[in-house]
């Protein structure tokens, strides 16, 4: 198991310190190892994270302002990603009956299909992480929701 400070060549000035830049570094390569994924099959992380959050919707229509708010990147611009899955056909928007302003949402066939293709691919992804067991992934799992509470 290579150790952070083997692996940047450095030392930390305290144990937070050392957590934080470990979880940066995490993060990134993780990350390039999903984003590469996504680019095999012409999306983005944040284009993938919005297909599911309305395959989750069991084609119920949605708004952009829900979409919003569930998205993991909330400072991403919604309208927009919206707006590019719907040029790939991989999500459909129709006026909203009871307010013209809003549009409903909902995932096509064509983006069910990526996302059915793209779960096999994700359970590649999960093998990355299946030297934990359960119990250190339920308890990575529970100590990265406590840093997070801490900002409520």
């Amino acid at each position: 198991m290579a150790k952070i400070e083997d692996e940047i060549k450095s030392s930390f000035r305290s144990v937070y310190e050392k957590l934080l830049v470990n979880l940066q570094l995490t993060n990134i390569r993780l990350g390039d190892e999903l984003e590469q994924q996504f680019k095999e099959h012409d999306i983005t992380s944040t284009q993938y994270n919005v297909l599911r959050i309305l395959r989750g919707q069991h084609q119920n229509p949605v708004s952009i302002g829900l979409i919003k708010e569930r998205m993991i990147d909330r400072n991403s611009d919604a309208s927009r990603i919206v707006d590019r899955l719907a040029k790939k056909n991989l999500i459909t928007r129709t006026e909203n009956k009871i307010d013209r302003r809003q549009k409903d949402i909902i995932i096509s066939d064509e983006g069910l299909a990526l996302l059915s293709r793209m779960d096999k691919i994700m359970l590649n992804i999960d093998d990355r992480l299946n030297h934990l067991t359960e119990e250190e992934a339920e308890q990575m799992n529970d100590l990265l929701d406590k840093m997070r509470s801490k900002d409520e």
